[in-house]
């Protein structure tokens, strides 16, 4: 596949609901390169994070198939798909999910010892990723101190510690002001082009959406593409 990071093949998504079947994704073709940015656009309950999620092999599609790399997730093993997601991609959501007991650096940490690395490794990895969030300054202190931007970059920090081959975000800038919605859209398409990190994030923002390279509108179960380069 060359290039190709993802290739989407007829994907589609039905939920059963009641004494219907509503048909979330329908035939869903997408392919994506290595070291691209994306935005998934749509009204709300359009389906974009179930899509997000079939990326990222937290969801399985009804039919299709779902090429990351050279490996169909479709047909995978439950414990192939954890390996893959630990380490080959990351997640950034709308909440955080912090946990308040732990430093910043314990929570970024934890990314590395579910791989299984010692803990003085875990942290050095650590450190160094809250280095490239530019908050290596509030490594030891609770994140309870945090801001709200300052915790979304605790988030990243941790969703990006393994190298990932992409980075799936969720309405990143969604529970942000208008401020630190751009302090993170600026980051995350920082990080995309310094490390070579392909970016996809579902959003509503639409200024951070124009600064990606492609951008897709998600509608009545279709995907159209709304933006190239």
């Amino acid at each position: 596949m060359n290039n190709i990071l993802y290739k989407l093949e007829k994907v589609s998504k039905t939920f059963a609901q009641a004494s219907e079947s509503i048909n979330v994704l329908i035939d869903i073709d997408l392919s994506i390169e290595s070291g691209q940015s994306l935005a998934i656009l749509g009204a709300s309950g359009t389906g974009k994070s179930t899509l997000l999620h079939i990326l990222g092999g937290l969801d399985s599609p009804s039919s299709g198939k779902v090429f990351f790399r050279d490996k169909d997730l479709t047909k995978i093993s439950p414990e192939d798909k954890a390996a893959l997601r630990r380490e080959q991609i990351g997640f950034i959501f709308q909440f955080h999910y912090l946990l308040p007991e732990f430093s910043t650096v314990e929570n970024v940490a934890m990314q590395a010892i579910l791989r299984g690395l010692d803990k003085k490794t875990a942290r050095q990895m650590a450190i160094k990723s809250l280095g490239k969030v530019g908050l290596e300054h509030k490594a030891d202190q609770s994140v309870t101190t945090l801001s709200g931007g300052e915790s979304q970059r605790a988030a990243i920090a941790r969703a990006i510690i393994s190298g990932p081959k992409v980075l799936l975000a969720d309405e990143p800038t969604g529970n942000l002001d208008v401020n630190k919605g751009q302090d993170i859209g600026r980051l995350l398409l920082r990080l995309n082009k310094d490390l070579g990190m392909t970016l996809i994030v579902v959003t509503h923002n639409l200024d951070l959406a124009s600064k990606m390279n492609l951008n897709y509108e998600l509608k009545s179960g279709k995907l159209y593409a709304v933006k190239e380069k």
